[in-house]
């Protein structure tokens, strides 16, 4: 497609289309309730839940609702508001109306409502609930003022999306996290620091460009922590870190986890998206499986089984996968990685640099993902409503930047 690919979209690595559709544009996120999210546990589980405890059924089964709120923020205010620490599965965005399970730590939890959530008790299950047991997410979104509403043939290119990382995965306007990661992983842990708390771009606020220009001069330290907003509670912990005399490494780690863990996984995204995008310039295949290739098998058309190699038969149901990288990536490993084993060259990076000894809690091994998006029960009605499902890991933003084509996502609520 020669529909001009937008600046934000390239600082993330998308760097193409790949439908021939011509765009409806109009908006999205108007409203929270524009932008429906469920998660889509696995039946196993659903078909095994008792309503009260014993013996066996030994773990609570939460189901979180929120608007307004991401997930790290959403853990934060359930803590802070009813004392109860839960675990969510998958982060799900802040301007959206989301639904999705939970399990918490030690089996006490209290339900109830905060400021932005509500937390209740589906049931207990005899495991608790991992990442694996959910089948991906189920998503209704309102596009607003679009230039048409007939899409039909948009369907019959649903299946050529690649399964990028969407905007949200890098920081929306700021497109940070991935710049973060990088400095991470190459160990300039001063960068980082300063990099979160300075770096921004045209997408940016006006206010949160004045207060990064604030935070250039270390001396100004004090004087930001006077007038930084609630929203900003990282930059707040971070710069308290500094200002009471600790070490980059120390700094970054008042930082919650989860979110430092973002910061890399951002960066493997961004070296994903590249690869991605360079392949599919080159002609290369995402949907159909080719020899010394990883490959998914598929369940239900949305539910990723086993990992395999290409069999030599019976590719049907197998869809191509992509080493991430991290410490046990391979560069001979197969047409994708081969690519980004060059891509990783020109970060003068190796995988030995993805396990990190000075902040081990960082440290990455790789893991897969699958390369096409994998729409599954596309469907659209009235003024435009549009209703499917996608895998777990997937971005609904993937499908709608394809579908829309904005000329700037940021205007159009990406």
């Amino acid at each position: 497609m020669n529909c001009p690919v937008p600046i934000i979209d390239r600082m993330a690595g998308i760097e193409l289309y790949t439908t021939r559709f011509r765009g409806i544009g109009g908006s999205i996120k108007v409203r929270y309730e524009d932008f429906k999210v469920v998660e889509l546990l696995s039946e196993s589980i659903l078909k095994d839940i008792s309503k009260l405890p014993d013996k066996s059924y030994r773990f609570p089964l939460l189901l979180l609702s929120k608007q307004g709120l991401d997930s790290n923020h959403a853990i934060m205010e359930i803590f802070n508001e009813l004392g109860t620490r839960i675990r969510v599965l998958g982060i799900k965005d802040a301007k959206a109306v989301t639904t999705q399970y939970a399990t918490c730590e030690n089996n006490k939890y209290k339900e109830g409502r905060t400021r932005h959530t509500t937390l209740s008790l589906v049931g207990y299950t005899k495991n608790s609930i991992k990442k694996s047991h959910i089948m991906g997410n189920q998503f209704e979104i309102s596009i607003v003022n679009p230039s048409r509403i007939d899409i039909s043939d948009f369907i019959t290119e649903i299946g050529n999306i690649p399964n990028y990382y969407g905007l949200q995965r890098f920081g929306s306007e700021r497109l940070v996290t991935h710049l973060v990661g990088r400095e991470i992983i190459k160990r300039n842990f001063k960068k980082a620091v300063e990099t979160f708390l300075c770096y921004t771009t045209e997408y940016d606020t006006q206010f949160s460009k004045e207060i990064r220009e604030k935070c250039r001069d270390p001396n100004n330290y004090e004087l930001v922590l006077k007038i930084i907003p609630k929203g900003m509670d990282l930059e707040r912990n971070l710069l308290r870190s500094l200002v009471s005399g600790k070490d980059y490494v120390s700094a970054l780690r008042s930082i919650p986890i989860n979110i430092r863990r973002l910061f890399v996984h951002a960066y493997q995204a961004f070296l994903f998206n590249r690869c991605l995008s360079e392949m599919v310039r080159n002609g290369e295949s995402i949907t159909k499986c080719t020899p010394n290739d990883f490959c998914f098998r598929v369940e239900n058309g949305l539910t990723l089984a086993k990992l395999m190699r290409y069999p030599d038969k019976d590719s049907t149901e197998l869809v191509p996968a992509m080493h991430l990288p991290g410490y046990s990536f391979k560069s001979t490993d197969g047409r994708f990685e081969s690519k980004l084993s060059v891509i990783l060259k020109e970060e003068n990076l190796t995988p030995k640099d993805f396990y990190l000894k000075d902040m081990q809690e960082l440290s990455v091994e790789g893991g897969f993902r699958q390369l096409p998006l994998m729409v599954n029960d596309f469907s659209y009605s009235g003024n435009l409503v549009i209703n499917f499902k996608i895998p777990v890991g997937s971005y609904a933003t993937i499908l709608l930047r394809e579908l829309m084509k904005p000329t700037n996502p940021t205007k159009s609520g990406f």
